[in-house]
Protein backbone atom coordinates (compact mmCIF):
# COMPACT_ATOMS: atom_id res chain seq x y z
CA UNK A 1 0.00 0.00 0.00
CA UNK A 2 1.52 3.32 -0.96
CA UNK A 3 1.84 5.61 1.89
CA UNK A 4 0.95 9.39 0.96
CA UNK A 5 3.11 11.92 1.23
CA UNK A 6 2.22 15.70 2.65
CA UNK A 7 3.07 17.11 -0.85
CA UNK A 8 0.50 14.08 -2.63
CA UNK A 9 -2.69 15.53 -0.03
CA UNK A 10 -2.06 19.09 -0.49
CA UNK A 11 -1.32 19.85 -4.19
CA UNK A 12 -0.47 24.18 -4.05
CA UNK A 13 -1.99 26.64 -3.13
CA UNK A 14 -5.54 28.24 -4.38
CA UNK A 15 -4.91 31.71 -5.16
CA UNK A 16 -8.02 33.84 -6.94
CA UNK A 17 -9.71 36.75 -5.81
CA UNK A 18 -11.74 35.40 -3.19
CA UNK A 19 -8.94 33.63 -1.90
CA UNK A 20 -6.84 36.65 -1.40
CA UNK A 21 -9.76 38.48 0.52
CA UNK A 22 -9.48 35.77 2.90
CA UNK A 23 -6.05 36.21 2.99
CA UNK A 24 -6.38 39.80 4.16
CA UNK A 25 -9.25 39.70 6.40
CA UNK A 26 -6.87 39.73 9.45
CA UNK A 27 -4.88 43.18 8.62
CA UNK A 28 -8.67 44.65 8.11
CA UNK A 29 -9.80 46.71 11.47
CA UNK A 30 -12.23 49.26 9.34
CA UNK A 31 -15.52 46.65 9.78
CA UNK A 32 -16.03 45.40 13.24
CA UNK A 33 -17.77 42.62 12.24
CA UNK A 34 -14.47 41.62 9.76
CA UNK A 35 -12.01 42.70 12.82
CA UNK A 36 -13.18 39.17 14.61
CA UNK A 37 -11.51 37.34 11.99
CA UNK A 38 -7.84 37.63 13.39
CA UNK A 39 -7.00 34.18 12.16
CA UNK A 40 -5.46 34.14 9.03
CA UNK A 41 -6.95 31.95 6.38
CA UNK A 42 -5.71 30.31 3.37
CA UNK A 43 -6.79 28.14 0.23
CA UNK A 44 -5.19 24.89 -0.88
CA UNK A 45 -6.14 22.28 -3.42
CA UNK A 46 -6.14 19.45 -1.74
CA UNK A 47 -6.04 15.39 -3.04
CA UNK A 48 -10.10 14.43 -3.77
CA UNK A 49 -9.64 11.62 -1.06
CA UNK A 50 -7.94 13.53 1.89
CA UNK A 51 -10.02 14.23 5.04
CA UNK A 52 -9.47 17.43 7.51
CA UNK A 53 -7.24 15.63 9.31
CA UNK A 54 -5.10 14.46 6.64
CA UNK A 55 -5.37 17.71 5.10
CA UNK A 56 -4.06 19.56 8.84
CA UNK A 57 -1.92 16.77 9.51
CA UNK A 58 0.10 17.33 6.18
CA UNK A 59 0.00 21.28 6.24
CA UNK A 60 1.67 21.35 9.80
CA UNK A 61 4.37 18.70 8.41
CA UNK A 62 4.90 20.70 5.30
CA UNK A 63 5.21 24.40 7.31
CA UNK A 64 6.93 22.85 10.20
CA UNK A 65 10.14 25.16 10.45
CA UNK A 66 7.36 28.09 10.72
CA UNK A 67 5.78 26.35 13.24
CA UNK A 68 2.44 26.95 12.52
CA UNK A 69 -0.76 25.24 13.99
CA UNK A 70 -3.63 24.35 11.86
CA UNK A 71 -7.26 25.85 14.05
CA UNK A 72 -9.60 24.32 11.78
CA UNK A 73 -10.06 23.32 8.19
CA UNK A 74 -13.15 23.32 5.84
CA UNK A 75 -13.03 21.64 2.86
CA UNK A 76 -15.27 22.58 -0.48
CA UNK A 77 -15.75 19.69 -3.40
CA UNK A 78 -16.12 21.23 -6.62
CA UNK A 79 -18.28 19.75 -9.31
CA UNK A 80 -17.11 19.46 -12.61
CA UNK A 81 -18.10 21.93 -15.29
CA UNK A 82 -19.22 21.55 -18.80
CA UNK A 83 -17.52 23.14 -21.52
CA UNK A 84 -17.46 23.12 -25.28
CA UNK A 85 -15.17 22.79 -27.48
CA UNK A 86 -15.58 23.08 -31.30
CA UNK A 87 -19.60 22.60 -30.41
CA UNK A 88 -18.08 18.93 -28.82
CA UNK A 89 -19.51 19.15 -24.84
CA UNK A 90 -16.48 18.04 -22.34
CA UNK A 91 -15.80 18.84 -18.93
CA UNK A 92 -13.65 20.93 -16.74
CA UNK A 93 -12.41 17.99 -14.04
CA UNK A 94 -13.74 18.84 -10.48
CA UNK A 95 -11.37 19.66 -7.34
CA UNK A 96 -11.55 19.93 -3.96
CA UNK A 97 -9.87 22.65 -1.92
CA UNK A 98 -9.63 23.28 1.82
CA UNK A 99 -9.87 26.71 3.59
CA UNK A 100 -7.28 26.54 6.78
CA UNK A 101 -7.48 28.39 9.52
CA UNK A 102 -4.10 28.68 11.49
CA UNK A 103 -3.71 30.12 15.31
CA UNK A 104 -3.24 33.58 15.50
CA UNK A 105 -0.13 35.05 14.93
CA UNK A 106 1.19 32.28 12.47
CA UNK A 107 2.24 33.42 9.08
CA UNK A 108 2.92 30.90 5.97
CA UNK A 109 5.61 34.00 5.16
CA UNK A 110 4.87 33.59 1.31
CA UNK A 111 3.64 36.66 -0.78
CA UNK A 112 1.45 35.47 -4.10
Amino acid sequence: MHKKTPYDIIRSRYVTEKARTLEELKDNTSNPSVAKCSAPKHVFLVDKKANKQEIAAALEKIYAEKKVKVKSVNTITMKPKKKRVRGRVGYKSGFKKAVVTFDKGDQLGESV
